[in-house]
């Protein structure tokens, strides 16, 4: 296609998208509230300003004027975006499949087979583990002091805590996608581990908006088991390419050119008559000529 015309496919396609979120949207506004419930609900709710002093419990509400209307946008946004993933995931495939190579539309398909479960069980670890981190958070209110807490911010809380725990379980995957193009081999990242496993255990300690240990260990733990597999992924997939690579070529690919100088040696002198073929002015009878050349010219 010209410039012009992968702008305007561009643009249907994000056009079809950006329709997919609206309607989900739309969709989401009208249960808005079992969502903000739903996500709250991690947080142990005060019944009145009686039972909140100390550290057991806290009062959830919207602190400003605006705050119902921009928390209900924000998680119609929120569910739009997931729930209509499918479909604009599509578009931005079926945008970028036709400049693939086959092989490479292999080892895409299989990445997002794995991302998906691995994503989803991130975001599910994080809200298993979340009502244990806000216990251990709002543990620390001294007493005679209550904890009242903006629905905004808890609703950001939880949503960070989900995205950032199903971003970090893509990291293996990522690493074994390194590995099936040949960038990074399986002893190298295995010589990493040290390096690795304590990045990981700094990483769940600055990224995790509880900064307590349990979430730390929470998100660190699941990571390293993942490195490791992919570790011996990566160990297995390069001794399997090593003995392709013995057996040379398959029928349908080219083997590889050896390039390398090498030296010729003296070239032996060459007579012109035993450089031409027969009966062009060599040794024999002369040719039949047309004009003066011969029936080959």
């Amino acid at each position: 296609m010209p410039l012009v015309e992968h702008l305007r496919e561009l643009r249907n396609r994000l056009t079809k998208a950006v329709i997919a979120i609206v309607l989900v949207m739309i969709v989401a506004a009208f249960y808005s509230e079992q969502l903000m419930q739903f996500l709250a609900e991690p947080v142990p709710k005060c019944d009145d300003f009686a039972n909140s002093d100390g550290g057991n419990c806290a009062i959830v509400s919207f602190n400003t004027l605006t705050s119902p209307f921009t928390t209900t946008i924000k998680v119609s946004l929120m569910a739009g975006l997931v729930v209509s993933s499918p479909i604009w995931l599509y578009q931005l495939w079926a945008f970028i499949a036709p400049g693939l190579h086959k092989h490479e539309k292999k080892y895409t398909y299989v990445f997002v087979s794995a991302a998906v479960p691995l994503f989803l069980s991130g975001a599910y670890l994080a809200y298993v583990i979340l009502p244990i981190s806000v216990k251990v958070l709002i543990s620390l209110t001294p007493g005679g002091s209550a904890n009242i807490l903006s629905l905004d911010d808890v609703l950001d809380f939880t949503i960070r805590m989900v995205l950032i725990f199903g971003a970090a379980f893509e990291l293996p995957l990522l690493l074994i996608m390194l590995n099936l193009g040949g960038i990074v081999s399986g002893r190298r990242m295995a010589g990493w581990w040290r390096g690795v496993v304590m990045g990981v255990f700094v990483f769940g300690a600055v990224a995790t908006p509880t900064t307590d240990p349990v979430g730390m260990l929470a998100l660190s733990g699941p990571i390293v088991v993942l490195y490791f597999v992919a570790v011996g992924f990566s160990l297995l997939n390069d001794k399997r390419r090593a003995r392709k690579e013995a057996l040379g070529p398959d029928d349908d690919e080219a083997s590889e050119l050896d390039l390398t100088p090498e030296e010729i040696g003296e070239v032996e002198s060459v007579s012109a008559s035993r450089a031409l073929p027969e009966g062009t002015g060599g040794s024999g009878t002369a040719p039949d000529r047309v004009n003066g050349y011969d029936d080959v010219t």
